[in-house]
């Protein structure tokens, strides 16, 4: 007897804080005009789609001490945006990318509760840390942190999340219909926690929300940051480029949960990929290839070189072969507040591998880039896209997809009038939402209460 079909979990990201968004296709909008923001999520609440995914950029990204010509002009305050998309859905998931390293527990709680209240509970964070000095310059503390300590910091600042969370309860308070007053034990909402991190007491004033807590996300690649989500998060929000890759994430991250007393599912694996649809194989094909030119103009490609190569390389020629001399290791000085920059940990050898890859193929530096950039893509007619999404969740490589369009905001609407038919048709993805908050249309165990943990010890 065959096993089920599993059921595939789908994501919007709303693009615009990387090269993903084609800004020279005249369909592209605003990333900062609260209609593209609302026109992405209804669309993505049409297709039934599980959650919107809103990145964060506390500050510009800036090559050769100049803002980064494909950064976006500004960056909207998560949180803001998030709750006003409340007010314009009834079930989409509303995840936010909040920062552990520069902000702090008691303010990050306070406003995902009140997230999660305003919108009957479909709040997620995507805890993310941060490495850079420059990032840190917005700040009080300012400077860095060690990628260890960056991810102890973070154990600390969820826990203690946490904590205040779990400080109400649902019979703590009752409503006074009379008065509209909560009235419940007096020392509701207090706590104390003090570590190395955080050394703080008071009360906390948003009662307990409808999830208990928001969904809880992880992005990053690391043996830290595959620990730290098979311990703590609910979802992990990774990148493959093949399925066998994505198999061997899958697997791995899968494993570490035992080792926290937790079961398969309890963590779902949802990497970002995009997508490019055409009415044939051929025509989506023909289709991509022009995308990714327009993703990586030369003057990209020279920007994208130079955050390895630690070099001005605007003399350069991208239709020309890479560079003979070599990368400058150490600290990165030509580019600031790129996180593309501390993927590559060994610069010599990677920049190796970048020629041999050049030279067997004879690839130009614009060449080169487009494909050691290229994301996961789905490419194809929508017959095509809807059998290699299956195939990926059903053989292990993933749960589901974050999308990432390449047009800001309409690059969804195809996929959803096109492709999302056709999973529906194969009984692998729903045709309505099935719960009332986010962890229930994703098919997680509710968060028990302080209280309730306590009583079933």
């Amino acid at each position: 007897m065959s096993k089920p079909s599993k059921q595939i979990h789908l994501a919007a990201h709303f693009p615009g804080v990387n090269n993903t968004t084609v800004w020279s296709d005249p369909a592209a909008g605003s990333h900062i005009e609260f209609e593209s923001f609302r026109h992405f999520a209804r669309t993505a609440e049409r297709g039934k789609f599980d959650f919107l995914f809103l990145a964060e950029g506390l500050r510009l990204r800036e090559q050769r001490g100049r803002i980064y010509d494909l950064d976006v002009v500004g960056r909207p305050d998560t949180f803001s945006v998030l709750a006003a998309l409340a007010a314009v859905t009834d079930h989409l998931g509303l995840t936010g990318t909040i920062n552990s390293t520069f902000n702090e527990p008691y303010e990050v709680a306070r406003q995902f509760a009140t997230l999660d209240h305003l919108s009957d509970g479909r709040a997620a964070w995507n805890v993310v840390t941060s490495w850079d000095a420059f990032t840190g310059e917005n700040f009080r503390r300012g400077g860095y942190l060690r990628q260890e300590d960056r991810y102890e910091r973070a154990k600390a600042f969820l826990q203690t999340a946490t904590e205040l969370w779990d400080t109400w309860d649902a019979e703590d308070f009752v409503a006074d219909k009379a008065t509209g007053r909560f009235v419940g034990r007096p020392d509701v909402g207090s706590y104390t926690h003090r570590d190395e991190h955080f050394d703080i007491s008071g009360q906390f004033n948003v009662p307990r929300s409808p999830q208990g807590r928001p969904v809880i996300f992880q992005a990053g690649d690391s043996d830290e940051g595959r620990e730290f989500a098979a311990a703590r998060a609910d979802a992990i929000f990774s990148r493959h480029s093949t399925l066998e890759a994505g198999q061997a994430f899958y697997a791995d991250v899968k494993r570490r949960l035992a080792t926290h007393s937790r079961t398969r599912d309890d963590l779902l694996i949802l990497p970002a990929a995009t997508f490019v649809l055409g009415d044939s194989d051929a025509d989506a094909h023909e289709i991509a290839q022009e995308v990714r030119r327009q993703q990586v103009s030369g003057a990209t490609a020279i920007n994208f070189l130079e955050q390895l190569w630690n070099r001005d390389l605007s003399a350069y020629d991208p239709d020309g072969p890479l560079p003979e001399i070599d990368p400058l290791p150490g600290e990165n000085t030509v580019s600031r507040g790129r996180a593309s920059v501390r993927r590559h940990e060994d610069v010599l050898r990677t920049a190796a591998e970048w020629r041999e890859r050049a030279a067997a193929s004879d690839l130009s530096i614009r060449e080169l880039i487009i494909e050691v950039t290229a994301r996961q893509s789905f490419i194809g007619s929508a017959a095509t896209i809807a059998e290699q999404l299956n195939d990926f969740v059903q053989r292990d490589a993933s749960d589901g997809f974050i999308l990432v369009p390449h047009i800001t905001p309409g690059g969804l609407d195809s996929f959803v009038d096109q492709v999302v038919p056709l999973l529906q048709e194969r009984g692998v993805f729903r045709t309505d939402y099935e719960g009332g908050t986010l962890r229930d249309n994703l098919g997680l165990r509710p968060q028990a209460s302080a209280a309730d943990r306590q009583a079933a010890s």
